[in-house]
């Protein structure tokens, strides 16, 4: 019997140093707000906490916690203590000034990829929101939040989805034949690192960079980690088109083509899940 060739897939070039997020961090605050942006509170948030299912008392880590959002609503909805983490120090300054000071949250400048001691097997659920898509690094990740479970407890991760959303690689087309909107993939199996610009147009220099990688690379590093996946939503647009010609073919694609990913794992008991 022949022997099948090997799938090979291209490397991608060494990513650049990244710029890390103290440079927009104004930018991404005020984005933000004290709620969170239009998809934050429609979409992403009633996800997490749908996923999480917090229960009174529990202490939760919010991994890349930005400006805090999560965090405090994670206390509105009992969680006994949240420690909230983020490389940027002025995020961090951020989230503190959002609101009083809470013993029931703390905000602490870390870079999550390296949680050290924090990483102490105490939390009942971690969370990572919108993160991990702008972190280069992801088994490290993983595998620090699987150290900071506890046996059995989970962790919910939101991402922009890896299958529909890659930046300068996907776009939505309109097909005048059928009178349908799609959604046209151009590059997806290789990971690609793409500088986005948080500003376009008022400060090209304002930029942050974006790691896609394709859904494998999270599953297989979620599982190295020791980290099981438990369930999966695609989460969908909320908006809706204008009316007018395309508004049924934009409103059709918008209900089949997921924006974001969240995935819910748990922490599997043995030597995998401290990294």
């Amino acid at each position: 019997m022949p022997r099948l060739p090997r799938q090979t897939r291209q490397r991608p070039r060494p990513a650049p140093a990244t710029p890390g997020w103290d440079h927009v961090a104004a930018w991404y605050d005020q984005l933000v707000g004290d709620q969170g942006s239009d998809y934050h509170q429609h979409v992403i948030l009633p996800a997490a906490l749908r996923l999480l299912a917090t229960k009174p008392g529990e202490r939760i880590l919010d991994v890349c916690c930005g400006q805090g959002v999560l965090s405090r609503l994670l206390v509105e909805h009992g969680a006994g203590f949240v420690l909230a983490v983020d490389a940027s120090r002025a995020l961090i300054a951020a989230a503190k000034a959002r609101g009083p000071s809470d013993p029931r949250v703390r905000y602490v400048v870390r870079d999550a990829r390296h949680l050290d001691s924090l990483a102490d097997g105490s939390f009942d659920a971690a969370a990572c929101v919108l993160a991990v898509q702008d972190t280069d690094g992801v088994p490290a990740l993983f595998a620090g939040i699987a150290a900071a479970l506890r046996a059995n407890g989970r962790a919910v991760i939101i991402m922009m989805h890896p299958c529909f959303r890659v930046p300068r690689q996907s776009q939505w087309g309109w097909d005048a034949q059928k009178k349908t909107q799609y959604r046209r993939i151009d590059r997806y199996a290789t990971p690609l690192h793409v500088p986005i610009a948080t500003r376009p147009g008022r400060d090209p220099g304002q930029q942050t960079i974006f790691y896609h990688r394709p859904l494998a690379d999270y599953l297989n590093a979620l599982g190295d980690a020791g980290l099981a996946v438990v369930a999966c939503e695609e989460l969908l647009t909320h908006r809706r088109a204008e009316p007018g010609g395309h508004s049924r073919g934009e409103n059709r694609a918008g209900l089949e083509f997921p924006v974001f990913l969240a995935l819910k794992a748990q922490r599997i008991a043995g030597p995998a899940a401290g990294g």
